[in-house]
């Protein structure tokens, strides 16, 4: 498909082929309804026929792009694969041995790359992740229980009779008060806006190429994907890392209160930590104190950058958001920071810790993000390795993110300050590696090629 021109006042500019959003599947370019609930469902394939013919009976229900908001739908479905499941499906070897390394390995044998070590090693995340037995993952999302459940019902039919399909996993999700994440932070704010989809992103940030996100489009150095094989494959396709983590929240409300001298100051540090507060405001447009309508405006919460913020006395450069997405700050390498983007598609699950308590309840409670891109080494791993974990690009030395970072009770957070700056010490983990997969989420077309396999 050719580039499109067209007339921008007395100008003309070319843009990107349109998106197929009627063969891309809905769980990459929009976002999740508000308020939503859901379940992950992870799928073992014992026969290839039989796990074909479960894709065969599963594709109507499976919800694309430019359909997200039909009233018809009770619900969103989605579905995607490891490498283990596509070989059990009977994928051709060809185009197997097509895929990028990283996908054929695994997130699990990523672990050094992942930093992924101690509490959050491969060995100790739950079953069946990082294991041979999760093949086929099912993300379902609905506004209310009952449209769930019609949706649950349908991937359920799918495969009831059929012997060896089983369900090795299931977990529940669902939205946490005034939509604030187990930590308290107002969730889900910001997404790379993807040229083509809709609608038009806000705010000063560029949209980013299509190819970034989708096989099939022109990336941030004008190349369009030509792995996997066949072009059927990939077309409209992209990989998932889905990540689940556990919030150790008690610990990190007592970190704030043995930092801090007044419960202002725990709020103050807590939004440091974050790069904003709790109300979404971003510490760049609202340095002193939270601004609650700043935070629910979304025209404004994510128009902002770190330009003139360059010394970190509103935003610390080690803050999660400044660190996952420097934005301009990186000034003299902007394509760079394009090129490590990726889609966030975060849940929550289990219980809020009620307000005030410092000591953990023994519940289970946390996130699980898909982080969607066509490119998992330069864009999930690339920041999980780098931005994340090695402190050096902010000079920082072996400093991590403060929140996700793995830290064991020796982490560093550095808050610059005149004339002094102040150093954090003896950061525990806050957050906890539970367990992870790379998927490779098809196109439509492609999922009936899948299905159609002999």
């Amino acid at each position: 498909m050719l580039p499109i021109e067209e007339s921008v006042g007395d100008t003309l500019s070319t843009r990107s082929p349109a998106l197929e959003t009627s063969d891309i599947q809905a769980t990459v370019l929009r976002p999740r309804p508000t308020p939503y609930c859901g379940e992950y469902v992870i799928l073992r394939i014992g026969d290839a026929e039989q796990g074909r013919e479960m894709l065969r009976r599963i594709l109507p229900h499976v919800a694309p792009a430019d359909q997200w908001w039909a009233p018809s739908l009770p619900g969103w479905l989605g579905i995607a694969f490891t490498f283990e499941g596509l070989k059990a499906l009977g994928v051709p070897q060809a185009s197997l041995d097509s895929f990028p390394i990283e996908f054929r390995q695994g997130m699990a044998a990523r672990a050094e790359t992942l930093n992924d070590f101690g509490a959050n090693a491969p060995a100790n995340w739950e079953y069946p992740f990082g294991k041979a037995d999760a093949h086929v993952a099912l993300a379902i999302y609905a506004k209310s229980e009952r449209d769930l459940q019609k949706v649950l019902d349908l991937a359920r039919k799918s495969h009831a009779d059929l012997q060896q399909i089983s369900v090795v996993y299931r977990m529940q999700f669902g939205e946490l008060p005034d939509g604030r994440n187990p930590f308290g932070f107002k969730d889900g704010l910001h997404n790379p806006h993807v040229e083509g989809s809709s609608p038009a992103g806000t705010g000063t940030e560029a949209s980013i190429k299509a190819g970034e996100f989708v096989m099939g489009y022109p990336d941030e150095r004008g190349e369009t994907a030509d792995v996997p094989i066949p072009v059927e494959l990939r077309r409209n396709g992209t990989f998932v890392a889905i990540r689940k983590f556990h919030m150790d929240v008690a610990a990190f409300r007592r970190y704030l209160r043995d930092q801090a001298s007044s419960p202002e100051e725990e709020e103050l540090i807590a939004a440091k930590m974050l790069g904003r507060w709790r109300s979404g405001a971003p510490l760049v447009l609202a340095p002193d104190r939270d601004d609650p309508a700043l935070g629910a405006d979304g025209n404004r919460n994510n128009d902002f950058g770190y330009a003139d913020d360059m010394k970190g006395l509103k935003c610390p450069f080690s803050a999660h958001i400044r660190r996952v997405n420097p934005r301009d700050a990186l000034k003299d390498d902007v394509v760079a920071v394009n090129l490590h983007h990726f889609l966030r598609r975060g849940t929550n699950y289990g219980p809020p810790l009620p307000e005030g308590v410092l000591e953990d309840d023994g519940a289970e409670r946390g996130g699980v993000f898909l982080l969607i891109g066509a490119h998992l080494h330069r864009q999930f791993e690339f920041i999980q390795s780098q931005w994340v974990t090695d402190g050096n690009f902010i000079s920082h030395g072996t400093e991590q993110d403060p929140l996700i970072g793995n830290n064991d009770g020796d982490g560093v957070f550095t808050i610059p300050r005149t004339p002094v700056r102040r150093r954090l010490h003896g950061l525990p983990r806050f957050v906890s590696v539970r367990g992870g997969e790379y998927c490779f989420m098809p196109g439509l077309r492609a999922l009936q090629w899948i299905a159609n396999l002999t």
